[in-house]
């Protein structure tokens, strides 16, 4: 009995001995798990694997016809349009595979937005080319409408450029202008997921730096992917960064990581311009 008592009433390990357990990983937005894309008997991709966390900004990087806006494309099955396409693999958004059978593409499109490289605003008022797919959903209501509207050309960062002139064509405004409005009209539809492939390669300096500021702000409630051929924007604008050539991810790492030592000499080669 009194052994017990001296094992109940010995003192308690000091608080140093005990170990914190280790933080938690991001929870992932995306999966892909050995996924392949062939153009008919051409493998575009070839059984990539990789995790992207949430809330933050991929740069995918790589020559021209390496696989980047394939596996952009991808995400949100646009490449079920291209005739001969077919996919081996799994790609999970939220831990369910896109590529089951009985996926509803349009919901999935409405989770996943795609910004694309050049601005193709519709042909219609400022106003109508951001409420074109609330409408789509179903939404009527001017009032809703108009919250809408204005929340996404705020998001965008375009808002105070635009508000007096919502009637106006988008086509009058500049190409910076129209690439926001764009970025806005993907936002409309509340996605989770951001998609842009090369979104400032046709504009001037000013307009790619508002672009770059809108991707750093957009990030804390979306997850974006990027594809650019530009090493200083991918460098300034992501957390991770997947090096795609010839179809295979050879490297997928913290930029910071990738760009100051990376443990592929490809990668090293390709970042330093050495080929490209």
């Amino acid at each position: 009995m009194m052994a017990s008592m001296s094992f109940l009433q010995s003192p308690p390990l000091p608080l140093t001995a005990v170990r914190p357990l280790p933080p938690s990983p991001p929870a992932a937005a995306i999966e892909a798990k050995n996924l392949s894309v062939f153009y008919g008997p051409n493998e575009a991709i070839k059984k990539i694997s990789l995790s992207v966390p949430r809330h933050h900004v991929i740069a995918t990087i790589g020559p021209s016809g390496c696989g980047k806006s394939t596996f952009l494309r991808s995400i949100n099955r646009l490449n079920d349009l291209v005739p001969g396409c077919s996919v081996q693999g799994q790609l999970l958004i939220d831990g369910q595979n896109i590529y089951e059978p009985l996926t509803d593409l349009v919901a999935l499109r409405r989770r996943v937005g795609l910004v694309f490289q050049k601005p193709n605003p519709f042909p219609k008022s400022i106003y109508e080319n951001i409420a074109f797919g609330p409408r789509l959903q179903g939404i009527s209501a001017r009032r809703r409408l108009d919250e809408i509207v204005e929340n996404a050309l705020r998001q965008a960062a375009v808002w105070e450029e635009v508000k007096d002139r919502l009637r106006h064509s988008a086509l009058r405004l500049s190409a910076g202008q129209q690439q926001r409005l764009c970025i806005a009209r993907a936002l409309a539809t509340v996605p989770e997921i951001l998609l842009m492939d090369e979104p400032a390669s046709a504009l001037d300096p000013i307009a790619t730096a508002k672009i770059e500021d809108l991707i750093q702000q957009l990030k804390r409630t979306h997850t974006i992917i990027i594809v650019t051929h530009n090493m200083q924007q991918a460098a300034r604008v992501s957390d991770l960064a997947a090096f795609f050539y010839m179809g295979t991810l050879v490297e997928y790492d913290r930029t910071e990581l990738m760009f100051t030592n990376p443990t592929q000499k490809q990668t090293e080669d390709y970042i330093t311009g050495r080929f490209g």
